[in-house]
């Protein structure tokens, strides 16, 4: 199993970091691996929406499509991958972290099958390692 759970405070009030981080238009821009995120769903955003993203994750080209499954604005939103190489969910939450900060998690959690299951210990460390690497470019964003 990869469970990867991450945190950030941004100095940006609630309202503001949430429905940035929400948009799948600004994946590419906050998300270091994510290159590209194009609609299969008419917008707005909402339960049932599909986006496909492409990504480069350990130097290899990924194209996956997520179908939003939860979204209460402004709080939470969760994805899951309806077509893809590796099935995951992912977690997004926002909360006030005081005056006019905001403390997003995110958290990645995925049951392997088949070959990728022999590399799930290894992808776990991997996305963890490759989570890290998006704060600094998160907060450049906001």
């Amino acid at each position: 199993m990869v469970d990867v759970f991450t945190e950030i405070v941004i100095n940006k009030p609630v309202a503001e970091v949430a429905e940035y981080a929400a948009n799948p238009d600004n994946a590419p821009e906050w998300y270091v691996n994510i290159k590209s995120a194009e609609w299969l769903s008419p917008k707005p955003l909402q339960v049932g929406s599909q986006v496909a993203f492409k990504a480069e994750f350990l130097g290899r080209q990924l194209a996956y499509v997520y179908e939003f499954a939860e979204l209460d604005p402004g709080k939470k939103l969760v994805m899951r991958t309806a077509d893809g190489p590796f099935p995951m969910e992912t977690t997004y939450t926002w909360e006030v972290a005081g005056e006019n900060a905001t403390r997003m998690t995110l958290r990645n959690r995925g049951v392997p099958s088949g070959f990728s299951k022999l590399f799930a210990p290894f992808m776990a460390g991997t996305v963890k390692k490759e989570k890290k690497k998006n704060p600094k470019k998160k907060k450049k964003n906001f």
